[in-house]
């Protein structure tokens, strides 16, 4: 049950994020202030695009990470020809494991201050929170570590929203100057609006600038949907890019899993997205321990563990060259732990049968409804590579050590 509608869980999915180019349209379509942009594939594209501009541009690549500047992805030009070769470096440039297909080409801007400003979703307080900085710019999440009193952290309550009383507390809380203070409470008014009326769970603006003419300017964008909410949005379906899509996304996609590529070496498989969630939590937490182990991946199987989908997840899973260790994590309700374990079992004999040799080490743990049972399944199969622990504490803890040790 999704908002209120039969949508089939197998169907609800977390997120899409934007691309920058992307994200900006958004924002003018809601009258957040944008500079004008162009999408070029090619290097061709991007000088015609630099010569509709007036030669100087910022060719910038589009990708889903951070780091773009850092990384070589984002570029001054000076002429249509300087544009033309930046486009010819930047294009199929590496980021971060991210190929930049596309680029965007937008007039250079005068930029005398940067700032930085954020709606998010707060699942630990279960509300909305304004993140606001007069220090934005590049290096944005070092004044969030070392200089924390520079973030300002404004919770939103999601009834009343943010109109221009609380859109003033926002700029007053981040102390911006006065000469910009309008310009930026009625930027913030407008972006809830993106937040809200696009059914978003993070918009993002970062630098937000003010130019030597005191005009604000949202200079980059970066925005996340929720994708449990497309049934309210068919022009989203405009903003599926597939030659971008992970493949291991669209290949668990096309199996109707739950499932999210991360960046971390322990993959996850859980029955019900809040636990998922909090096992990504607990194993992130344990890994601190063994040099910053991560989890690999959202997978969420949903409340039916049958064979077909515990193979599928365990074959998706084992597909992504990251992954040195996996946490089977599941809690026991209306799917008994018995039924999950036949799963697992049956799932290693389907596995082989299409030639996949499970050789990763598998840590599991089962409580809820049956699980001593399931417990007894899954020790007289005897699988080599199948742990069991009894907590989910350590259960992440042996995982994030089996994977440091790989």
């Amino acid at each position: 049950m999704v908002g209120g509608l039969d949508v089939p869980e197998s169907k609800v999915r977390p997120r899409v994020d934007l691309f920058e180019y992307q994200a900006k349209e958004l924002f003018a379509k809601h009258g957040v202030p944008v500079t004008p942009g162009a999408v070029a594939l090619t290097a061709g594209e991007a000088r015609s695009a630099a010569e509709e501009y007036g030669g100087m541009v910022v060719v910038k690549a589009q990708v889903k990470t951070g780091g773009r500047g850092k990384a070589g992805g984002v570029k001054l030009a000076d002429s249509a020809d300087d544009a033309e070769a930046k486009a010819a470096d930047i294009l199929g440039l590496d980021i971060k494991g991210h190929v930049v297909r596309r680029l965007l080409i937008t007039p250079a801007a005068d930029i005398e201050t940067e700032y930085y400003v954020s709606f998010l979703l707060d699942r630990a307080n279960r509300t909305y929170l304004a993140m606001a900085s007069v220090e934005g710019g590049i290096d944005i999440e070092e004044v969030a570590r070392t200089k924390p009193e520079a973030l300002a952290k404004v919770p939103i309550d999601a009834l009343a929203g943010v109109d221009e009383a609380k859109a003033r507390a926002i700029v007053a809380e981040a102390k911006f100057p006065a000469d910009v203070a309008d310009q930026v409470a009625d930027v913030l008014q407008h972006l809830w609006r993106v937040l809200v009326d696009e059914d978003a769970t993070l918009v993002e603006v970062n630098p937000l600038v003010k130019t030597p003419d005191g005009q604000i300017l949202a200079l980059d964008g970066k925005v996340t949907l929720d994708e449990n909410a497309e049934f309210r949005h068919s022009d989203h379906a405009e903003y599926a890019v597939q030659d971008e899509a992970d493949p291991l996304e669209a290949a668990a996609k096309a199996k109707d899993l739950n499932y999210v590529k991360l960046d971390g070496s322990v993959g996850i498989i859980g029955n019900g997205a809040g636990l998922v969630m909090s096992t990504l939590d607990v194993v992130a937490y344990a890994g601190e321990e063994f040099g910053g182990v991560k989890p690999a991946n959202f997978l969420d199987i949903g409340g039916g563990a049958s064979a077909e989908v515990m193979a599928n997840g365990l074959e998706i899973i084992l597909s992504d060259p990251q992954v040195k260790a996996v946490f089977v994590n599941v809690f026991g309700g209306i799917t008994s732990c018995d039924a999950v374990a036949n799963g697992i079992v049956q799932a290693f004999t389907m596995l082989a049968e299409r030639g996949d040799v499970v050789d990763l080490p598998i840590v599991c743990r089962l409580d809820g409804n049956n699980a001593a049972e399931g417990r007894r399944i899954l020790d007289e199969a005897e699988h080599d590579v199948v742990e069991l622990v009894d907590t989910m504490d350590a259960a992440a803890r042996r995982v994030a050590e089996l994977a440091a040790a790989k």
